[in-house]
């Protein structure tokens, strides 16, 4: 599986912006990797381990993130537990199907023993933006919790007697705090939320005559109070989620044209 090409690297506040994170690379260009930085940089001493993929010849090819379930960026509980935030291998098609993401799961799992946790604990959903749950089935997860469209709660227990974790049971109650308007809420967690975001902001205020409500999450507490299961973005309008994960300013324009 591995060749001279193909490295396993463990990022750090020293060499993370040598390597970049989900295809960003230029830390003075993107804001967007600036504020990933800082973020990982917080959480680092919390647990928080990013591992990448890395090709000598074809550069920055897939990573795993995932870090201590009290800190999780998802409305969960799951203390105790090893907590996967996402995975993804193969911006070129040559590296997928070569078992590097089964790699890059072997690692966490060697980790996640070897730091005690109880298990590990993962948020699956087909569709953009997050993993299906194929890959974790393999690997002997079970799925353990369910929560609205389609999302699900994956775990891999080491200890069979361990508090199973669960999708936090005021998912849809947190919905209420958002009955009128446009709310759009984000976490640096996840890179791919400032570009999207500001063309969505203008296209709200300039064609749907809105003002919008942009909530940027400050700490994971904010992030597991999210009115939905993708935990670091959510799109909301008039009490209803419209968005469950990123999206580009033509799908929100595409949305919000068939509402009003």
């Amino acid at each position: 599986m591995y060749n001279d090409d193909i490295r396993i690297i463990d990022l750090t506040p020293e060499n993370i912006a040598d390597y970049g994170v989900c295809g960003y690379k230029d830390v003075a260009k993107h804001k967007e990797l600036q504020n990933k930085i800082k973020w990982f940089k917080e959480y680092y001493p919390k647990g928080l381990k990013i591992k990448v993929l890395f090709s000598e010849k074809g550069g920055y090819q897939g990573m795993l993130e995932y870090l201590p379930g009290k800190y999780a960026h998802r409305p969960v509980n799951a203390e105790g537990y090893m907590f996967i935030h996402c995975i993804f291998v193969g911006f070129k098609n040559e590296f997928k199907g070569k078992g590097y993401a089964s790699a890059l799961l072997d690692e966490c799992i060697k980790d996640s023993k070897h730091q005690k946790m109880v298990g590990i604990a993962v948020v699956t959903r087909k569709g953009s933006f997050m993993a299906n749950n194929r890959i974790f089935l393999k690997k002997g997860f079970e799925i353990v919790d369910k929560a609205q469209p389609d999302f699900e709660l994956l775990t891999l227990k080491f200890d069979k007697n361990a508090t199973t974790p669960r999708f936090k049971s005021d998912i849809l109650e947190n919905l209420n705090e958002y009955k009128t308007g446009l709310t759009i809420i984000r976490s640096p967690q996840c890179p791919y939320t400032e570009k999207n975001v500001n063309a969505i902001l203008e296209s709200a205020r300039e064609k749907f005559n809105l003002k919008p409500n942009l909530i940027d999450l400050k700490d994971f507490e904010s992030a597991q109070r999210v009115p939905c299961a993708f935990g670091t973005f959510c799109i909301i309008y008039n009490g209803k989620v419209i968005s469950h994960h990123p999206i580009s300013n033509g799908r929100f324009e595409n949305i919000m044209t068939k509402l009003i």
